[in-house]
């Protein structure tokens, strides 16, 4: 029999990808099974999916206004309307199970799914939980999430600790001189990565650019992912790589002792299955300040260390430093983010998927 599962997640690339990629595990797992994404209509998945090879129809949804705002009439109005397209979408595709990934059009979808009765999943990716999956907790079957101790916020017989999905080259990053090899660079004198995200991140990118001169004093190389809107000036220093996106992550991440960035879910479970010690800056232009949440969750255990976007331009590569030149702290980082690390977190969310379709 062949199987069909509905999927909707995104607004963001950190809802979308982890949807493609259970999309993916769950071809490998059902040879021949119809996949049907749902998202909102003016957001980025109407462009992204497609290029993964994947159907999808949009809804006319848009995010409430946290304050009171006359803007949410029309919000609730347009929830409305999706709700009941989404239940017609549902009855005519008629899928085994209905997973959400988060993201506006996904509370529409999987809040008609799981009234009509239907199989149901989302995944949490943060720390902290987003509104449309609060609003879904009690309605679905299975919570997946991408931190432990979710129990705290989801119903503890739903929740399963599986992990965030990471791509898939990052399952067997490169060894350290492999890695510096690749980049011209010196194995055995350390190596920062620096990543933004792929547009790069303002105080990150000024407070880096600053630092430059310390960080070559101090022996120490770089990979710097700028982002495409920075210019860096790096003044033909040995070992400072400044370049807008780096796509062989797998050896960015092999070459690298320490890791800047900011406090995604994705880019934490990344420096998780990688087992790379951190220095997290999360981004303040987020909703709920959600990446202070998430670096906060990995700081107390210990696996990394945080500092404040608006303490970087004069704290971030002296604390870099700090960190590049104590073993210890590194070491006990790593033993941390190898209790946390989910590397086969996609497998494990379709396996919760396939344990949901039995029952």
């Amino acid at each position: 029999m062949q199987r069909k599962f509905l999927i909707s997640g995104g607004g963001t690339g950190g809802h979308i990808f982890p949807a493609v990629a259970v999309a993916r595990q769950l071809q490998k797992e059902y040879h021949g099974c119809e996949i049907l994404f749902v998202g909102a209509s003016d957001r980025m998945e109407m462009e992204k999916v497609p290029q993964e090879g994947y159907r999808i129809i949009g809804l006319d949804v848009m995010g409430l206004k946290r304050a009171i705002n006359p803007m949410n009439l029309l919000v609730l109005w347009k929830f409305i309307k999706a709700y009941f397209k989404s239940k017609r979408i549902v009855i005519e595709f008629n899928p085994d199970c209905v997973i959400g990934t988060g993201g506006y059009a996904s509370l529409a979808v999987l809040y008609a799914a799981s009234g009509m009765g239907k199989k149901t999943l989302i995944w949490e990716g943060n720390g902290y939980a987003g509104l449309t999956n609060k609003l879904l907790a009690k309605r679905v079957n299975i919570i997946c999430t991408g931190f432990p101790d979710m129990e705290m916020v989801f119903p503890r017989e739903k929740v399963r600790f599986t992990g965030n999905p990471v791509r898939e080259s990052l399952y067997n990053i490169r060894n350290k001189n492999e890695s510096c090899k690749f980049f011209g660079l010196n194995p055995d004198k350390p190596v920062l990565l620096i990543t933004g995200g792929s547009l790069g991140a303002r105080s990150i990118n000024l407070a880096m650019q600053r630092g430059l001169e310390k960080l070559a004093e101090a022996g120490i190389q770089a990979i710097w992912q700028t982002g495409k809107n920075f210019h860096a000036e790096t003044g033909g220093k040995t070992g400072i790589l400044a370049m807008p996106f780096v796509r062989e992550m797998e050896y960015a991440y092999g070459a690298a002792d320490l890791v800047v960035s900011r406090a995604g879910a994705l880019s934490m479970s990344e420096i998780a299955v990688c087992g790379k010690p951190a220095l997290l800056i999360p981004s303040p232009n987020v909703t709920d300040d959600h990446q202070t949440k998430n670096a906060m969750r990995f700081s107390k255990l210990g696996a990394s260390a945080q500092l404040k976007d608006a303490d970087a331009m004069d704290s971030l590569v002296n604390t870099a430093i700090d960190i590049l030149q104590n073993q210890v702290l590194r070491d006990k980082m790593r033993a941390t983010l190898a209790e946390l690390a989910r590397p086969h977190a996609t497998v494990a969310i379709v396996s919760e998927i396939k344990k949901l379709i039995k029952t």
